[in-house]
């Protein structure tokens, strides 16, 4: 029996709370915070954690404000939504399919983000607010004509794994295209975009990720006990009064939008969307979704990731991309092996 308990409220509501999912979001909320305290001390003009604190609380220096407020603290804000958005994306996705590879890296959507992108940046020479807006434009694109390929008297999980594998190899493949035409200054500036990166990011990037996320978390935490009775099989959940298509409707947009959002402000940061729903899982334990849990978890592992490619290579710094990339492609090969052992693949 899982270790669960009832909190009552004092108008009479009840919630029942499981205690090992709750203390391991805290950690993972503890664990992001620390990671952003450390990476905004971090730099050529490093800052001790205690002053961190202080700058932040508004008791530091006018260099360290200048060096916390304006050049460090957007960058961490915006790597804590993206981790946030793309763990919480990948959740969705790989509940909705019901695979561990349901994710917006294996699908194709963060695929079209970047070909939106591609568009602006090559054929537009646009600017990076117009790339923003052609990366939520190819991903919105590509969600679309995924859901619309897959759909067969409803959305169902392998169909919507291949389509969206064919769909990615496809949007792959006009993503090289579109390289191939590109001048010089062009092609280097999208391999740079293309990396997935958190440098030079600022208070321009993070109000908008900010506004998205505060209208679709809640909105989505707000359906998740009707996502977590779709895993239970379309026929019981209609039987239990849930109007399917339109739930997965609902999430699947939002989780299209999320990861579009993400892309468009760091570039395509592999893996995390796969990587954090599996990991808080496995730490939490708990059946269903888990979205809270992988939304902590995608904001730990992208500012931890952050801190790593900048201090874990000595004087070379490295785009937090290229850390995810690998990390996740050794994950990737372990859950393979370990989805093959279990006989679900």
């Amino acid at each position: 029996m899982r270790n669960t308990r009832t909190l009552r409220t004092p108008g009479g509501l009840s919630v029942r709370a499981d205690v090992r999912a709750l203390v391991v979001v805290v950690a993972l909320l503890l664990a992001a915070a620390a990671a952003s305290v450390v990476l905004i001390g971090t730099g050529d003009f490093p800052i001790s954690f205690g002053d961190v604190l202080r700058t932040l609380a508004g008791d530091g220096t006018a260099g360290q404000e200048f060096v916390v407020d304006e050049l460090r603290l957007p960058r961490v804000l915006v790597g804590l939504l993206v981790g946030a958005s793309l763990g919480l994306g990948g959740a969705l996705f790989q509940s909705i399919s019901r695979n561990p590879l349901g994710s917006p890296d294996v699908l194709g959507l963060s695929q079209g983000a970047t070909s939106g992108a591609l568009v602006v940046i090559v054929l537009l020479s646009g600017s990076a607010t117009q790339v923003t807006v052609g990366a939520l434009i190819g991903g919105l694109l590509t969600g679309l004509g995924i859901y619309l390929l897959a759909w067969k008297q409803g959305v169902h999980g392998y169909r919507l794994v291949l389509v969206g594998i064919g769909v990615s190899a496809i949007v792959t493949a006009v993503n090289g295209y579109l390289l191939t035409k590109a001048d010089l200054v062009d092609a280097t500036r999208a391999v740079v975009w293309m990396t997935g990166s958190l440098d030079g990011r600022d208070w321009s990037q993070v109000w908008p990720l900010l506004a998205l996320c505060a209208v679709l978390v809640p909105l989505v935490l707000a359906n998740a006990r009707s996502l977590r009775m779709t895993e239970m099989g379309d026929d019981v959940s209609y039987a239990l009064g849930v109007r399917v298509e339109r739930v997965r409707m609902l999430l699947m947009v939002s989780a299209v939008l999320l990861t579009a959002a993400a892309t468009a402000a760091a570039g395509p940061v592999s893996f995390v969307a796969l990587t954090a729903p599996q990991l808080a899982r496995r730490l939490t334990r708990s059946p269903g979704p888990n979205l809270v849990a992988s939304l902590c978890m995608g904001a730990a592992l992208l500012v931890t990731a952050d801190w790593a490619s900048q201090r874990a290579f000595g004087a070379d710094q490295l785009p937090v991309g290229v850390v995810t990339g690998v990390l996740g492609g050794v994950y990737l090969l372990w859950l393979l092996v370990t989805e093959r052992r279990a006989g679900r693949i």
